[in-house]
Formats: structure tokens, C-alpha cells, sequence
């Protein structure tokens, strides 16, 4: 398989008063243009690791990898004006919630076009043109209405499709989704997850998707990795995850409610602190 991205030995830590705070601790992967799932808890370093893939860590966070390979493109090595070339032409992400994405005074028809002349040599015709035909291909009945509202006039799930299609827009290698269902109800999440499925199927894409829900993660992805406390402690094939050996994700399986469960109060995870250093890929 040809890698779309190489990561070997990723450090992101940050200066504090009480001292570093090591979010990222040695994470090392490679995909294709294939759907790789990141899951763990909150603060095990999954948003952090798709920030330092765009170049999006500020200080005082700071970002060490013995290599970060982009098609290529050592990505430690690339300048601002280069990385003005790849962030959303090229590596997109679609962040949680849409409201603090999009901007409130700009219609969304407006932004998707924007989004696509920044990238695209094109004309305010064609922008428009090609971000209806996104507004359409995201699934919305109305593009013509959506194309002319502003955010606060559609609702999250609404809202999530828009930044999908904006993030889709100028044709990237790699899209990063920051648990984008996260906010949403179930149905709209099977919704957004269909979309996703056939755009990144359809565009030979590469599609990071990172969640706290490993059942979702494990009907959608074609490989899992889970995090714990900044470092990888098990790699997996999705359809098999029931198989999966290490403690911390058999935990936090068990821990999940099931509807034809027998009554009885969910088990506790419990947590090992040599997790954090016997971690593998």
C-alpha cells in the first residue's frame, strides 16, 4: 500500500507554570487514502495529533516527530507559505461543532465559495456554481435556500453538512474529522456518517475520524487506533475489534451499555499506570 501519510515518533507537549504537559507521547502510524478511526477519552491526545497533522499547534505547544510525511512533503520541514498551499487544499479538518467554525456574518453559500476561490483560480460564477453543487452533494434539499441563510439559521446537523462541504470543496488528500456527530442525534449521525462514507469512497480519499465511541468508529472505519494518555496502545482492523487484547480497550468495550443487557451496573475501567509506558502499535 502506497502511504498517503507516515508518522513516526510524534512529541506535542506544552509549557505550563506547573510544568510540561505531555499530550502527545511518541505516536507512530501510517495510512493509505483508506478510513483510519482515533479513539480514546477525552484528553488521550486524539485532537491534539490531527492539529499537529496541519500544523496547528501554537505556542506555547511544541511539536517533535522523527518524521511527518505528507505525500511526500516533510511536513516539518515546510514553511508558512507552503502550509498555505496544504492546509485545506490538500489536508482538511472538519472540527466538533460548526457554530465556532463558521463565521456569523457571512452567508453559507458565501464561505463555501470563499473557500474555494482561496485554493482554485476560479471566477465568482464558478465558485458559486461548484458550491451549490457541493450544497447538493452534502445531501441538502434546499442548496438555494441554505446557499443564501447565514449559520445561525440552520440547524447542527444542517450546519455540519455545510462544513463538510466546505472542507470537501477544493478537492483534498486527507480529511481530519474531529467528532464531527458528537452534537448530533442518532439518526443524524447515520446520516452524516452515509455521507461521509460515499464522498471519501467516491474521491479516493484519505479520512481521519476521531471519536470517543469505538461501536460507531468500528461500523464505519477500516482500522482503529486507540489512544490512551498521548500514546497508541492498540491498532486494530475494525471488523475485528472484538478481538482486541489490550486491557484499556477490552475496558472501555465492557463499559459500553448494550440494549439486551442483563440489568446490571456497568463495570468501572480501571486504569493501569504502565499503560502509559508500555504502550505499542
Amino acid at each position: 500500500m502506497n502511504h498517503l501519510l507516515e508518522v513516526e515518533n510524534l512529541i506535542v507537549d506544552f509549557t505550563t507554570r506547573k510544568g510540561p504537559v505531555h499530550a502527545v507521547r511518541g505516536v507512530s502510524f501510517t495510512m493509505g487514502r483508506e478510513k483510519l478511526g482515533i479513539v480514546g477519552e477525552s484528553g488521550s491526545g486524539k485532537t491534539v495529533t490531527g492539529r499537529s497533522l496541519l500544523g496547528l499547534v501554537r505556542p506555547p505547544g511544541q511539536v517533535r516527530a522523527e518524521k511527518l510525511l505528507f505525500d511526500g512533503i516533510d511536513l516539518m520541514r515546510t514553511d508558512d507559505r507552503a502550509w498555505r498551499r496544504i492546509r485545506g487544499g490538500r489536508i482538511a479538518m472538519v472540527m466538533q461543532d460548526p457554530k465556532f467554525s463558521l463565521n456569523p456574518v457571512m452567508t453559507v453559500g458565501k464561505q463555501i465559495a470563499e473557500a474555494y476561490r482561496i485554493h482554485k483560480t476560479v471566477s465568482k460564477a464558478d465558485a458559486r456554481d461548484r458550491a451549490m453543487e457541493m450544497l447538493r452533494a452534502v445531501r441538502i434539499r434546499d442548496p438555494e435556500r441554505v446557499f443564501r441563510a447565514y449559520p445561525h439559521e440552520v440547524s447542527g446537523g444542517m450546519g455540519q453538512r455545510i462544513m463538510i462541504a466546505m472542507m470537501l470543496i477544493p478537492d483534498p488528500d486527507l480529511l481530519i474529522a474531529d467528532e464531527p456527530t458528537s452534537a448530533l442525534d442518532v439518526t443524524v449521525q447515520l446520516q452524516l456518517l452515509a455521507i461521509l462514507d460515499d464522498l471519501v469512497t467516491q474521491r479516493g480519499m484519505g479520512l481521519i475520524f476521531i471519536s470517543h465511541d469505538l461501536n460507531l468508529v468500528a461500523s464505519f472505519c477500516d482500522r482503529i487506533m486507540i489512544m490512551y494518555a498521548g500514546r497508541v496502545v492498540e491498532t486494530c482492523d475494525a471488523r475485528r475489534l472484538d478481538g482486541a487484547t489490550h486491557p484499556y480497550t477490552r475496558g472501555l468495550l465492557e463499559c459500553l451499555p448494550k440494549i439486551d443487557g442483563d440489568g446490571r451496573p456497568l463495570p468501572t475501567l480501571r486504569r493501569d499506570p504502565a499503560w502509559m509506558e508500555d504502550a505499542h502499535d
